[in-house]
């Protein structure tokens, strides 16, 4: 493609791949990418002259790069000051102090309910509001009502290596907690099988079918495996030893159930007695229900944030979910994606070549091109949305899943962009500021390269600054 790129700038008399000459050798001569599946294309964000490209309209996994589209659509569709609703309800009557019915939580899609981060504030304000409604004592429960999207709570597109760990949960309209415990293990001596000692948060009636070996690895190569809603979770891979206590995270198989019972606890430590224990239901029961409090999420410009700067798949995912509840509830993976392409190609950009699964990118099925991107990217630009797209990008040698990337280079602190790794692939899109004022807009992707993701950043940061200097 590189060749291809130099005829053109002959035969058409166009310079705009020119740099992409003396660089192709970075990518065709090396030995991880000789034969690795790329698509490249960087652009100057104001001429739309081409810099460099190789393959640019070649389609490869996007990885977590697939959160620029994810997030691009939400802060366009819902804007960037959108919060989710989580509604408390309640079933049936009260009469002198007595709720004769339930309590539900009913889920809106926010992801970042109860989050790690932002601690469990919510739990006492839904008690300080349920007693404001009059509420001394429930003769029924606390139900978490999931029913906002289908029960396919995994996509049938992920990899079963995946699902169960943290970074691959359940998809439900009520996440809880990051949908993420610490299992925390026992180191012991080499070959021994390390030791299960609790979770955090406590998750009642979990159970391991634990396999997990203490090794010489200097790293974390423990996986968990299971389904949502079962409660059990097959613990596999080795951690080092002797090391005391070591965590490893994995997925709650049923973060709605665990937040009710949560909510119930709270209650019954507050002098509101609950009579039954904690339920959840994942279709709509259609019981009439009264609102006590509607709790609203961060601004969705924060959820974006934390989207792309960390690359949280759970909330990429349940960002994608909500935008298939503008076609029908409850939400479809399905319904998802068909918005998806349909909003942006009322808005120019074809996506005909592009393969959908998933809004985080897990699924090594989905397939987007570089050129793609830079159409999405550059549309952004332009946007109303634009500076909350902009801040939630990684920057090179500073933040996020960037720290690292560029970092003592002269593109240190010059590249927002979103990186995105599986196995076998590296990928990177977003902006290029130069010390001219320019900027460029740029996507690179390597799938099947035949080495670490660490040496394949490495062939990618030599390509950027060949790129770089070669336009200085």
């Amino acid at each position: 493609m590189i060749k291809f790129c130099r005829l053109v700038a002959i035969v058409l008399f166009c310079g705009t791949c020119y740099s992409a000459i003396c660089s192709e050798h970075i990518f065709i001569d090396h030995a991880l990418t000789r034969y690795a599946n790329i698509s490249v294309s960087i652009k100057d964000m104001v001429t739309g002259d081409t810099i460099a490209c190789h393959r640019p309209n070649h389609v490869v996994p996007p990885a977590s790069t697939m959160k620029l589209l994810t997030t691009a659509t939400v802060l366009e569709v819902f804007g960037e000051d959108h919060r989710f609703s989580t509604f408390i309800e309640y079933s049936g009557v009260i009469e002198n102090g007595v709720l004769y019915g339930d309590i539900y939580i009913k889920g809106g899609g926010d992801p970042t309910l109860g989050n790690l981060e932002d601690g469990q504030n919510c739990l006492s304000v839904w008690t300080r509001e349920i007693h404001r409604a009059g509420i001394k004592s429930i003769k029924g429960k606390v139900v978490a009502d999931m029913s906002l999207y289908d029960a396919d709570a995994i996509n049938s597109y992920w990899v079963w290596g995946d699902i169960g760990n943290y970074y691959a949960p359940g998809i439900f309209s009520l996440a809880y907690m990051d949908n993420t415990m610490n299992i925390q293990l026992k180191s012991g001596p080499i070959g021994t099988v390390a030791k299960v000692i609790k979770t955090v948060p406590e998750v009642p009636g979990v159970v391991f079918e634990n396999h997990i070996r203490c090794t010489e690895i200097d790293y974390d190569g423990a996986y968990v495996h299971g389904m949502p809603y079962n409660n059990c979770r097959y613990l596999v891979g080795s951690i080092p030893s002797n090391l005391g206590v070591f965590g490893v995270k994995g997925d709650i198989p049923n973060p709605g159930l665990l937040l009710a019972q949560h909510l119930t606890n709270t209650l019954r430590a507050n002098d509101i007695g609950v009579e039954q224990e904690a339920g959840y239901i994942s279709e709509a029961n259609h019981v009439k229900r009264t609102l006590i409090y509607e709790n609203l999420s961060l601004p969705l410009k924060e959820i974006v944030r934390r989207t792309n700067m960390y690359s949280v798949n759970l909330y990429a995912e349940m960002l994608f979910r909500n935008l298939g509840c503008l076609i029908s509830t409850p939400s479809t993976i399905h319904n998802s994606e068909m918005f998806v392409r349909q909003f942006w190609k009322n808005r120019g950009i074809d996506l005909s070549s592009c393969v959908l699964h998933d809004g985080s990118g897990l699924s090594p099925q989905s397939v987007m091109s570089a050129n793609t991107f830079l159409q999405l990217l550059t549309y952004m630009k332009g946007s109303k949305n634009a500076e909350a797209f902009y801040q939630s990008l990684p920057v090179s040698g500073e933040s996020g899943t960037l720290r690292t990337f560029l970092d003592g280079t002269p593109l240190s602190g010059r590249v927002h962009a979103k990186s995105g790794t599986i196995m076998g692939t590296r990928n990177y899109a977003g902006y290029i500021t130069l010390p001219n004022g320019k900027e460029w807009v740029f996507a690179i992707l390597i799938n099947s390269a035949n080495g670490k993701s660490r040496k394949i950043m490495q062939v990618i940061e030599n390509y950027l600054l060949d790129v770089y200097q070669t336009n200085q």
